[in-house]
């Protein structure tokens, strides 16, 4: 009971409130607060509380002196009776007095009343509800009354006066009854059960025939009626035409609405009667004046329904009854518009000429009409272009240039003009289509679209460089500005990622098809700048390198260098382009290598082409490994890696002979070595898989390698010798170069030097047919390298190593003496007899006599020379 007094206070504090007002402000919101929060309350028991029912009397008395003075609405005074009503019965005690009850009567009947005037027949049945229950209580009471009591019929007429006044209030609401049961027949409509709905709309019109001063009104009967007859139709046309037709026959006599003249037609369509039938269903229509909007719409049911001569002549009329209407435009579209639906181009094409001529000279289309023409016929346009019908194309694209001047219209002109340049390029009618793009460049000269129309006009007409018109030259690299921009306006019908590229793409093949290769080489690299497409630019770039390559064919030596460059930074965008490959649907590593193969065996190629150029041999080769790294790893491709960076290498090394800089001779031998160490990694795991011992591979790599380490002044260059070594069959030759290279400035490492002579002269008497001028070299490199050049370079230990080189000479010459060279036995005869003389002048006189006689000891080898350096010696 706490609760239920707690929630009571609120609207009694409102009650109050509202009493209190003496001006309107905010009066509304009072109301509307005091009617919510009461009916929360009304699922509430009964309370006992004085204030609460005093309240509800002052409110009621409060709504009867404000209604006295208009200054509250119906509405607000049904709300503010609901609210006091509502709260007397609420403090209704279990045994109310005589008093009580009347005053409930009196309330709720008024209440009921004011919310039936209000067009509210549920609140208004709620209330009159209890007005009967407490009559009934009253009359109950009053007859139950003792003998004792004076004369009772009079408060006993007055009952029944009341009941009578309520009942009557009650059957009153027959039309909201009638309006109940259509709710119930939209519901069950909504809900697809066409025979539940069927019997309450009948029944919602039956109620509202039975009192015509309560029926809901015409309107709302033929509303009913309509619904109905759509119900049959639905339900089952066939078995229901009749009573559907009688339906709505019914409601168009009931209330004459456009709706209603064209559910008949529907209706009448449905059930498949003639033309006859149907005609003089539309003359009804007709008759009746209906909306423009209702003609149309059942123009397009006709067709829809294959009445096509019906719908003309239906639309010829509708014409002549809106002639001088300004929506004469949207019969005129609609008839052409379905005209050319049904493939009559002919008589549209008259009809349309009829309207521009009409807009002229007669009634104006609207702006709105005239873009709709103007958009029909460039859709019908499209259709005849993408049909390769040129010349139907460029007849409708005319029309609709017609219907967007006189309309004056500010939108699409350039594409239109542009589209009508196509037309007039595939009609081999040049002049005419740069007549048309010379409108478009007025309307949109910043269009890349505009601009590749001008390219490839300028390209049929062979206008490559000079003319008085646009060059295709200009256009193209007016595209190319364009092509960094998004696509903009009216072109976002293609797609704007695509169609700069896609554009570059056509420009391109118009040049080649039509022979101009510089053009072409243009339109490709700007597509391989600005496409997203990796597999149009890789095609792109496929296409760029076979130009250069029949180029460099035909021109032999001219240009050569500039071509290659050419060929390796295209070369150079397919290997960063590559790799994004794997990224796209349907491709993968498979095509990726397939990809890189053909590049990489183009780099190989050209590389093979650059004797004279070693720079660019290296940069082919190095190009050429790294497209390999895409490649599946198959043993084709390590073989080619291998091979790649072994020329490369080379070239590195014949480079840094070139170079004058000694920073430049360190960057590229760093290189070289870079080149050298991930080629023994593969020829180490090619090894692993095959017979090799044949592959000079291991000797090129340490001959390389040494030669580049010498120059670097690497401490690993003895560890290098030593692999040498290690190797199977040691060439001598090898040893010789190694020992050159030892030498070879910047290099300087003479103990190396004489250590690899040491052994390449050992191996050369180890042979069963020893090279005699190879040993005489290794003995002469070996003695050159010792002799002292100076005082200071005297030494016992060195005299000792050269003497042994010396009588390793000796043994040789006396073993050959005929085929030894004459000149080499004097070299050797004066270098030791030089040697004799610097010692004596240090006063090692012992060994200056057998320095001295070591060389007379060469003169009987020396032959004819002999007696003449006998005397001087």
């Amino acid at each position: 009971m706490r609760t239920v007094f707690m929630l009571c206070v609120s609207p009694v504090g409102l009650t109050e409130k509202l009493l209190q007002r003496q001006r309107n402000e905010n009066l509304n919101e009072v109301i509307e607060k005091l009617f919510a929060e009461v009916l929360a309350l009304e699922h509430l028991t009964k309370i006992q509380d004085s204030q609460v029912e005093e309240n509800a009397i002052q409110l009621w008395n409060w709504a009867v002196t404000k209604n006295v003075g208009s200054s509250i609405n119906e509405q607000q005074k049904a709300k503010v009776r609901h609210v006091a009503c509502r709260l007397l019965y609420l403090c209704e005690t279990e045994n109310p007095s005589e008093n009580a009850i009347r005053k409930q009567i009196l309330m709720a009947s008024k209440t009921g009343r004011t919310w039936l005037d209000c067009k509210n027949p549920k609140l208004a049945d709620d209330f009159l509800s209890l007005a009967v229950n407490s009559l009934e209580t009253l009359y109950s009471r009053l007859t139950s009354h003792q003998d004792g009591v004076a004369d009772i019929n009079t408060p006993k007429g007055d009952v029944e006066k009341d009941l009578l006044r309520v009942l009557s209030y009650q059957a009153e609401s027959t039309g909201y009854l009638s309006l109940i049961c259509y709710n119930f027949g939209v519901d069950t409509y909504n809900r697809k059960k066409h025979e539940e709905s069927s019997f309450w709309l009948s029944q919602s019109y039956d109620i509202g025939k039975m009192n015509a001063k309560y029926s809901p009104g015409q309107e709302m009967q033929a509303k009913v009626l309509r619904l109905l007859a759509t119900v049959y139709m639905e339900f089952d046309c066939q078995k229901y035409h009749d009573k559907a037709l009688h339906v709505v026959s019914l409601a168009n006599k009931e209330h004459p609405y456009p709706a209603g003249f064209y559910l008949k037609i529907r209706i009448v369509l449905k059930t498949g009667k003639p033309d006859e039938v149907v005609k003089s269903g539309l003359t009804e229509l007709l008759d009746s004046e209906v909306p423009l909007d209702v003609c149309l719409s059942t123009a397009k049911l006709l067709m829809a329904e294959d009445r096509e001569a019906v719908a003309f002549d239906f639309l010829k009329k509708v014409c002549q009854q809106f002639e001088s209407s300004p929506e004469l435009g949207a019969v005129l579209l609609l008839h052409i518009k379905l005209l050319l639906q049904r493939g009559k181009e002919l008589l549209g094409k008259q009809k349309i000429e009829d309207v521009i001529t009409g807009h002229y000279t007669g009634t104006q289309l609207s702006p709105q009409t005239l873009t709709s023409f103007h958009l029909l016929l460039w859709d019908k346009a499209s259709k005849h272009f993408e049909a390769k019908n040129y010349s139907e194309a460029l007849q409708w694209y005319n029309y609709s240039l017609s219907f967007y001047k006189a309309g004056k219209l500010d939108q699409n002109l350039a594409k239109l003009q542009r589209n009508r340049a196509s037309c007039f390029l595939h009609l081999q009618k040049l002049d005419k289509a740069k007549e048309a793009i010379s409108e478009a460049a007025k309307c949109d000269p910043d269009s890349i679209f505009t601009q590749f129309s001008i390219y490839k006009i300028a390209v049929l007409e062979n206008n490559i460089e000079k003319a008085l018109h646009p060059s295709a030259a200009d256009a193209m690299r007016q595209i190319g500005v364009l092509a960094q921009a998004p696509v903009t306006s009216e072109d976002r019908l293609l797609v704007t990622e695509t169609a700069a590229a896609n554009i570059l793409n056509l420009a391109a093949q118009i040049a080649l098809e039509n022979e101009h290769q510089e053009l072409a080489v243009k339109a490709l690299e700007n597509l391989c700048e600005h496409s997203q497409d990796v597999t149009q630019v890789l095609t792109a770039l496929r296409c760029l390198v076979r130009l250069v390559l029949s180029v460099m064919e035909n021109n032999n030596e001219e240009n050569w260098d500039a071509n290659l460059d050419l060929l390796l930074s295209y070369l150079k965008m397919a290997l960063q382009n590559l790799p994004q490959l794997n990224q796209v649907p349907g491709q993968g590593l498979a095509q990726c290598s397939k990809e890189a193969s053909w590049f990489r065996r183009i780099a190989w190629n050209t590389a093979l082409q650059c004797q004279g150029n070693t720079v660019r041999m290296r940069d082919f080769f190095v190009l050429s490994y790294q497209l390999s790294l895409l490649c599946v790893p198959d043993k084709g491709v390590l073989m080619g890696q291998k091979t790649c960076l072994l020329m490369s290498a080379a070239a590195c090394l014949d480079i840094c002979r070139k170079a004058l800089q000694s920073e430049q001779q360190t960057e590229i031998l760093t290189q070289a070595l870079e080149h050298i160490q991930i080629c023994w990694e593969i020829w180490r795991a090619l090894k692993a898989s095959g017979d090799y011992s044949k592959d000079p591979t291991d000797t090129l790599l340490l001959l390389y390698e040494f030669e580049a380490r010498a120059k670097l002044n690497d401490p690993k260059l003895e560890c290098v010798l030593e692999s040498v070594l290690e190797l199977h069959d040691i060439d001598t030759k090898v040893l010789e170069t190694m020992a050159a290279l030892a030498m070879e400035p910047p290099a300087h490492f003479p103990v190396l030097c004489k250590k690899a002579l040491r052994i390449a002269l050992a191996l050369h008497k180890q042979s069963p047919q020893a090279d005699l001028s190879r040993c005489i070299d290794c003995v002469h490199s070996l003695i050159q390298l010792s002799l002292p050049s100076g005082v200071c370079e005297v030494e016992s230990r060195m005299l000792e190593e050269v003497w042994g080189y010396y009588e390793e000479a000796l043994s040789i010459i006396a073993a050959a003496v005929e085929d030894f060279p004459k000149l080499e036995i004097l070299w050797l005869l004066t270098r030791a007899w030089n040697t004799g003389i610097l010692l004596y002048s240090l006063g090692q006189y012992s060994e200056a006599e057998k320095w001295c006689s070591l060389g007379m000891s060469f003169l009987r080898y020396l032959g004819s020379l002999q007696e003449s350096y006998q005397s001087q010696v």
